[in-house]
């Protein structure tokens, strides 16, 4: 049914999924490996069933249809699973998978799988022009296979009705957007730079970064600390939404202070006029209201009845906040009483602009599922301080279990079900095996995946969902209550074990450790670059950018650039006399480390006579820090001093960072390590830090795995032991080194203890102003000092 009214506005443009799910959604949050299980088998068992069609039926129909409703057109696009005859009538087939038991079903399905299933008829029924249609259900049980078929047939009255119910009840919600996006896009051409004049290198950022989305290609930038990168990508990012180039832009981090400068820049931006929607995802286990994190209906109040008041709280957002900071979406929901983690992916869904960690575009297990791909290739990636992309990939991509966790449920469902039992029995039991297999070397890397192990995963997971469906959710006693724990979250480890099986391939090995207790089996995915290349691949622009992309072609090469993406160096801002820094030649290496820590103390105590001030010093880990740190207490001198812990939470470390204020009586140390919280994302400008002091080339502790990562690389043709353990050293060191200098106008002194920063490769790595630098062979500042350059 087409129609116009006098005046038509640009069409609105839904899929048939979101819209029906939006009408049609209702009920409470239940746990999520439920759903798990559907998306994981899903395309699967489509096939299965697709394959059982007659030659005339046809799978995967693409569907179009435009509705106009209050002089507005709405277009309707959907894909059907199948057009199939049955009896000599054509009939819709919607195919869902669920882990559920089929005798679960309550009724004859679920509302909005009928929902969709009708939409897809009244769209055939008009193209077709047919007088009624029948509609299928099918619904298979994912391990199983086993279906069970409900059936309808609708008039096309009927179906006519139902297409106008459901536009009508979108409707409001739809003129709620797109009155936003007019003035969105009204705001963003009169956007001016949110600053009276560019910094030195930040025209030339925005500008590549304007050029690269224009050209739908990719940007990899080097660009120093102190420019201002965050405004630098965000800007001409928001420029390509206001001309129709870019839908929404994902602004991707590893910290949480890296999230808080891109909320600061929006903010900074709408002060000035701009109106978007930006929402900020957080954790859940950090969001959660409740202390216990049972994001379940029956255990929250906020998760039942949740799809019952979701579109009124999103709405309600949407209409009255542009910044949807965590505080903002803690106040809404509590208002509307939803899970402010589904809550906020729901408003993320809706948003022009979302901030969230890496794992919401790139971890397949997090990622933002619901997301349509044409939104997607609208869509710019901003992955800010893209250095820690490489190692997060690589744990993203990879996958682990241990045989403690499947021995300890063979022990607790001994009774409450030997079905699960059974399973973990046969998983330990085969662990043991490979214990004894390696007993001689404790570990062994196999180039094939661990097909055995997966074929044993496989019945564990099956039983688990269905011990987790009937059993897990009627579990009151304590010790019940641990053990359903205790299956949860092994039955999500062998799932996403699993998962990655999938992606197995030559850039993985399986790498295994055995002990005399424990046994690991870990799917090790050495290069992450094609899977993050995969990852970015359906959306318009990626524009990873960081101070420390040194060597850029590592870089590139480690997170998957195409030969057509950009390169771009930006050359530092600040000027030499801006740094102070010195080389103290020590050996650092381990054997080393009991002759070091008493000369590093005693420089350090010397930088507390010659200095007042803030200093920040890193070390390579918490038990050198410690030594080093009881080493300087012995020392007579005047000092107040911090000292990171391991787990610090974010309270305590907001503590640590608010005593570094200028005009303190005494020198301020903060003891810390390098690639922790306080090595990256913390910037503290002026007086708030006047010196550093980076203890060693921050390499990787030397063991198993990192050598199996520098054999691989070497393999390759590739520096192995620079790829495996320079290059992610010496990033730690340009990072923490970095805190120093923030703006034009900072001075410090920066302190390099090692004897290796004066020798290759790790003397060309350091940045140009770093390399003239004043040197000592005696442990401590009293000593002379002469002029060296490399």
């Amino acid at each position: 049914m087409t129609g116009t009214g006098d005046r038509m506005k640009e069409p609105i443009h839904i899929s048939v999924r979101p819209l029906v799910e939006y009408v049609h959604r209702s009920g409470s949050i239940h746990s999520g490996f439920r759903s798990n299980s559907s998306m994981l088998e899903g395309t699967r068992v489509h096939q299965v069933i697709q394959k059982g069609y007659k030659e005339h039926d046809r799978k995967e129909v693409h569907l179009r249809t435009e509705i106009s409703y209050k002089d507005e057109l709405f277009i309707i696009e959907g894909r059907c699973d199948g057009l199939i005859e049955l009896d000599g009538v054509w009939t819709v087939d919607e195919i869902k998978s669920i882990s559920l038991p089929l005798e679960d079903i309550q009724g004859d399905g679920q509302p909005v799988h009928w929902a969709q299933a009708f939409l897809y008829a009244y769209m055939i029924a008009h193209e077709e022009q047919q007088h009624s249609m029948q509609v299928q259900l099918t619904y298979v049980q994912a391990h199983s296979e086993d279906i069970r078929r409900f059936r309808r047939e609708l008039s096309f009255a009927e179906l006519e009705a139902f297409a106008q119910e459901m536009i009508a009840g979108y409707a409001p919600y739809a003129f709620l957007l797109r009155a936003h996006a007019e003035k969105r896009d009204a705001s963003i051409a009169m956007l001016n730079f949110p600053f009276d004049t560019y910094r030195s290198g930040q025209r030339t950022l925005a500008g590549s970064v304007y050029k690269t989305i224009a050209e739908g290609v990719n940007l990899f930038a080097k660009a120093p600390t102190g420019i201002g990168k965050t405004v630098s990508t965000l800007f001409p990012a928001i420029k390509a939404i206001g001309e129709g180039q870019v839908r929404r832009v994902y602004y991707v981090t590893a910290r949480t202070t890296t999230r808080a400068a891109a909320e600061e820049a929006y903010a900074r931006m709408q002060a000035q006029g701009l109106h978007m929607h930006v929402v900020t995802l957080t954790a859940k286990d950090k969001i959660c209201f409740k202390d216990e994190n049972d994001c379940d209906a029956g255990s929250c109040s906020m998760c039942e009845g949740y799809y019952d008041r979701i579109n009124g709280a999103v709405s309600d957002i949407l209409a009255n906040e542009t910044l949807m900071t965590r505080a903002v979406i803690e106040r809404y929901a509590r208002k509307h009483k939803v899970c402010p983690f589904e809550f906020s992916l729901d408003v993320a869904y809706a948003s022009d602009g979302i901030i969230s960690d890496y794992n919401y575009v790139f971890d397949p297990r997090i990622s933002l599922k619901r997301l349509l791909e044409e939104h997607k290739r609208k869509g710019v990636v901003l992955v800010d301080e893209a250095h820690n992309l490489v190692e997060r990939g690589r744990d993203m991509f990879s996958a682990e279990i241990l045989k403690s966790s499947f021995l300890e449920l063979k022990r607790e469902f001994k009774l409450l079900s030997p079905e699960i039992a059974a399973a973990a029995s046969a998983v330990n039991a085969h662990m043991i095996t490979l214990r004894k297999q390696y007993a001689d070397t404790g570990k062994a890397v196999e180039t094939a995946a661990p097909q055995e192990v997966l074929e044993l995963l496989a019945p564990f997971v099956e039983a688990a969902e269905r011990e987790l469906v009937t059993g897990g959710s009627t579990s009151h006693a304590s010790g019940e209550s641990t053990a359903y724990a205790l299956l949860l979250d092994t039955y999500f480890t062998a799932q996403n074990m699993l998962r990655i099986a999938a992606l197995y391939g030559e850039r993985y090995v399986t790498y295994v450790e055995a002990g005399r207790s424990e046994v690991r089996v870990k799917l090790f995915c050495l290069d992450p670059s094609h899977l993050l290349g995969q990852a970015i691949k359906g959306y318009r622009s990626a524009i990873y950018f960081s101070a420390t992309l040194t060597p850029l072609a590592y870089y590139r090469d480690m997170l998957g650039a195409n030969e057509e993406d950009y390169t771009l160096q930006v050359p530092s801002p600040f000027h030499q006399e801006q740094w102070d820094v010195r080389l103290l030649p020590l050996s650092i290496r381990y054997r080393d480390r009991e002759r070091s820590k008493g000369a590093i103390a005693d420089m350090l105590a010397a930088l507390v006579v010659e200095r007042k001030g803030n200093i920040l010093v890193f070390f390579p880990s918490y038990p050198y820090l410690r030594e080093v740190y009881e080493e300087f207490m012995l020392r007579d001198v005047s000092a107040n001093t911090l000292v990171q812990s391991p787990g610090m939470t974010e309270p305590e470390r907001d503590r640590f960072l608010e005593a570094f204020q200028p005009g303190q009586e005494h020198t301020l140390l903060g003891f810390a390590v390098l690639g922790g919280v306080f090595a990256e994302g913390v910037d503290l400008p002026g007086d708030r830090l006047n010196g550093v002091v980076v203890v060693g080339v921050g390499l990787p502790q030397i063991g198993a795995e990192r050598d199996v990562l520098r054999d691989y690389f070497s393999e390759q043709g590739r520096n192995g032991f620079n790829y495996a353990y320079v290059y992610p050293g010496m990033n730690k060191v340009l990072q923490a080194g970095g805190r120093l200098i923030r703006t034009e106008h900072d001075e410090g002194l920066l302190v390099l203890v090692d004897d290796r920063f004066a020798k290759e490769p790790y003397a060309s790595l350091l940045p140009d102003e770093w390399k003239s630098y004043r040197l000592t062979e005696q442990a401590g500042l009293r000593k002379e000092w002469i002029d060296y350059e490399l």
